[in-house]
Parts: structure tokens; sequence; C-alpha cells
């Protein structure tokens, strides 16, 4: 018999494992590995963002200096069209070719004015301004004396008009040219500044570049070795429950086991042999036996609730948990010489949950209150309507005992698997640390949640809170926990809640 419980027994352990390890290193990881790939989502954001904007400069700076070409290269041409249309007038004698070459002349002369025109306007540095403003000068000069050369012209007077030119209009041209050839430069020169701030700009983005993804391998590096210590962390967390739980569990087998080899030795050997001294070996036979199987019993029940079970969840009367719950205590509670206060709120309405379910995690709080009584052999139970965190409509069923109660330091970890206090181990109270466990584990399943409020010296009160089953919803229908979900992200029903005094 004993060989037949300790395969499920390390069945169960492994399932224990396996739950625990997933649920110890699961979030933390996962937000790890969220907030690397936001981090490195938003340096190449930005990266990308320093590109296009060095590209959009880039562009810029060829569209500008390809326009300010195209117009100072029409600039130049026109200025060239003018004065040579003008020296076309100077050298033929043909009346008509004269008027053309003079209209011609002043057409070209007109577009040149308009080319400064627009140039002043869009000339934004100073000395832009001032070679602008030196150009318009010299230009306006060199139309005065080439109006003065078309004039002889037309007036059949050749050769004033060539001395005209040759005195004055050259010089004047010459000075037109050089200011234009003088744009020209201030043109490239802009170029080159606004190029070389691309240039600035494009090795800042290189340098973000290497920077960010620096950053982000070492982020990266620290983020997996916080995910490993972590692992680790939860490697050795389990480890450590899993000795304690070896620690225990051998512990609470020994004892039995011994008591049980001791009496089979008494009659074996005869030394138990008046009916009354059988009797009396039988029973301690029968009691150990009785506590091994319960030790075999909460480690098979604890593996089970870690694989999270289903249960058929539907309308279930507060009277008959209670009833069912007090029902397989009623051998211990009577052993054990315990009174049971009953307070049962009238016109309950029905529990949403699962009626074997929600018993056996009564009872299991029960079974608690007996263990650890300070010596009152009193423990009540009680029953009411109240509202939830949500202001919903919530049952709570509550077991309060007569026992030492817990210590603020071991109160956020009584529902934590195989856990003992070092107060309760130094009694010498044999338990495994699964009871709370199982409780909290089965509550949740069924959509509830389990709290305790305890006060040292006064005792402890586990309350199971329950959803109500609403009649125009659940009257008799059989509800699956798959819906568990969606009750627990309405925010009704949250996970376990250590409230204190």
């Amino acid at each position: 018999m004993n060989k037949q419980r300790t395969e499920p027994t390390t069945a169960g352990v492994l399932k224990i494992r396996a739950s625990l390890s997933r649920i110890l290193r699961t979030p933390n990881s996962a937000l790890l590995l969220l907030v690397v790939l936001g981090v490195e989502a938003g340096l190449g954001l930005l990266v990308i963002g320093d590109l296009l904007t060095a590209y959009g400069q880039v562009r810029q700076i060829y569209a500008g200096s390809m326009q300010g070409l195209r117009r100072i290269g029409e600039l130049q041409y026109d200025a060239q069209e003018t004065r040579r249309s003008t020296l076309y007038a100077l050298t033929t004698e043909d009346g008509n070719l004269q008027v053309e070459y003079a209209d011609q002349s002043r057409e070209a002369d007109h577009r040149v004015s308009e080319g400064i025109a627009k140039y002043l306007v869009q000339a934004r540095r100073p000395r832009d301004i001032e070679v602008g403003k030196r150009l318009a000068n010299d230009w306006s000069a060199y139309l005065r004396v080439r109006d003065d050369v078309l004039g002889l012209i037309l007036e059949s007077s050749l050769k004033e008009a060539v001395h005209v030119d040759l005195t004055s209009g050259v010089s004047l041209f010459d000075r037109v040219r050089r200011d234009l050839e003088e744009v020209n430069r201030l043109y490239d020169e802009q170029a080159s500044q606004q190029l070389i701030l691309v240039t600035d700009t494009s090795r800042r983005s290189v340098l973000k570049l290497i920077g960010g993804f620096a950053f982000a391998l070492l982020f990266g590096s620290a983020a997996v070795w916080a995910i490993q210590r972590n692992k680790m962390h939860s490697e050795m967390q389990l480890a450590r429950l899993q000795m304690d739980f070896v620690a225990s569990v051998s512990h609470e087998l020994r004892t039995p086991i011994a008591a049980i080899l001791c009496a089979g030795e008494n009659v074996k050997d005869g030394f138990a042999r008046a009916r009354e001294d059988l009797v009396e070996q039988g029973s301690i036979i029968v009691d150990q036996a009785e506590q091994l199987a319960e030790l075999v019993d909460q480690v098979l029940l604890f593996a089970a609730t870690t694989a999270k079970p289903r249960y058929a969840l539907g309308p279930v009367q507060v009277s008959e948990i209670i009833a069912m719950a007090l029902r397989n205590t009623a051998a211990l509670l009577e052993k054990s010489g315990f009174t049971v206060e009953q307070q049962t709120q009238q016109g309950l309405p029905q529990a949403l949950g699962d009626l074997s379910a929600i018993s056996r995690c009564l009872q299991n709080l029960i079974v608690n209150a007996v263990k650890y009584d300070a010596g009152k052999h009193r423990i009540g139970v009680a029953a009411k309507l109240a509202d939830s965190v949500t202001h919903r409509k919530e049952i709570r069923i509550s077991v309060q005992d007569s026992g030492p109660g817990i210590s603020s330091s071991d109160l956020p970890r009584i529902f934590e698997p195989f856990y003992r206090s070092p107060r309760v181990v130094a009694a010498q109270i044999h338990g495994t640390g699964l009871g709370l466990s199982i409780a909290k584990s089965i509550i949740e399943a069924v959509g509830g949640r389990l709290s305790v409020v305890s006060e040292a010296g006064v005792g402890s009160t586990f309350t199971v809170h329950l959803p109500v089953a609403e009649e125009d919803r659940h009257a008799g229908a059989v509800r699956s926990t798959a819906n568990l979900e969606d009750l627990q992200r309405e925010g009704e029903y949250t996970l376990v809640d250590h409230e204190q005094p």
C-alpha cells in the first residue's frame, strides 16, 4: 500500500515543480523582453528619424543649388545677350537691323533686371544682400550708358556711339560681369556650408546609430543576465521548497510509521495479549495509518490543484456548503472536543461555484482551526451577504479560530506551498504546509478568493469570497470554469488578498 501511494506522490511533486517554475519565472522574463524590444524600437526610430532629416536636407540643398545655378546662369546669359545685341547694332549700318538689335538688347536687359530683383528678395545673408545691391547699381549704370549708345546708333552717330561704349560701356559691363561671378561664388560657398552641416548631421546620425546599437547590446545583455538570474533564483526557490517539502514529509512519515512499527512489534512479540492491550495497539495503528493517508491525500490534492482543475459551476446553497464541510469534519471535531458556533444570515442568495470544491476548501480551514487551537476548543463559522471591492454583491463564508494568531512576518507567506511558520515547526505541530495553499487554489478555481485577518493572541479569521449566482443568467444552467478568466477580467474576483487588522 505504501508503494502505491509513493508513486502518485512523486508524480505530484513533478507537477508541482513544473507549475511553480513556470509561475516564478514567466512574468519578469516577459516584462524584461518587452522592455528590451521597446528600447531597441525607440533607438531604431530615433536613428531613422535622423537619417530622414539628413536626407531631406540633402535634397533641399541640391534643389536650392540647382535653382541658384540656373538663375545665375540665366542672368549671365541675358547680360551677355544685352551686351552682344548692343555690339551687333554698333557693327552694322543697316537701320532695320540696328532697330532689331536694339529691341533684343532691351528685352534681355529687362530679364536681367527681373532676375536681380528676385535675387535681392531671396537673399538672407548680409554678404548676399551687399553683392546683390552692388550688382543692381552697376547694372543700372551700364544700362544708362547702353541707352545712350543705342540712341546715338539710331541717330546715325556710329563713331560717337563707339566712343561712348569704349570709354564707359566696356568698364561698366566688366563690373557687372565681376558682380555676377561674385554672386555665383556666394552660391557655391553657401552650398558648401550647407553640405558641411549635412555631413555633420550624418556623422551624428552614424554616431547615434553606433551608440544605439552599443546601448541595445549592453541593455540586452543586462536583460538576458537578469532573466537568467531570475530563472536561477526561481530554480533555487523551487529547490528550497522541495527541500522543505522533503524534510516536512519525511518528518510526517517517520512519526506514524515508527508508531505503527512499534505497535505491530508489540503485538508480534506478545506484549499485547489482553483484549484491552490489543485494542490499544490496534487503535494506534489505525490512527497513525489515517494520518499517513491524510498526508498522501494532501500531497495528491495539491498536485491536482496546481494542474488548474476545471469545475462545473452552478448555483449552490450556502447552507449545503457549510453542512457538507461540517459533516466531513464531524469525526475530527467530536474526537477533539470542539464546539462549532454557526451564524448564517437569513435569506442568503445562492452562490456561484462547485459544492464539493467549496466544501473541501472550507473543510481545510476547519481542520487548520482545530490543529492550531490554543486550548479553547471553539470554532466560529459565519455566512453573510456583503459588497465586493467592486461594489457588487458577494457571499462571504468565514471560519474563525481561537488559535495564537499569525504574526505580521508570516502573514504574507501563509498561502505559499509547503510554507510553515518557524513557531509552528518549533511547537512540533504536524503538517505539510499545503492546507491553505490547496484551499486558495480551489477557491480561485471556482471564481472566488480567500482572505485572512489575524491578530496575535486572539486568533485568525479566514474568509471565502464567492460570487452570487444571478438567477436571470445562471438559473438552470451549469457554467464551466473556462469562463473564469472573463470573471477575473471584470475585476470582481481578484487574487489572494492579505488583509491586516
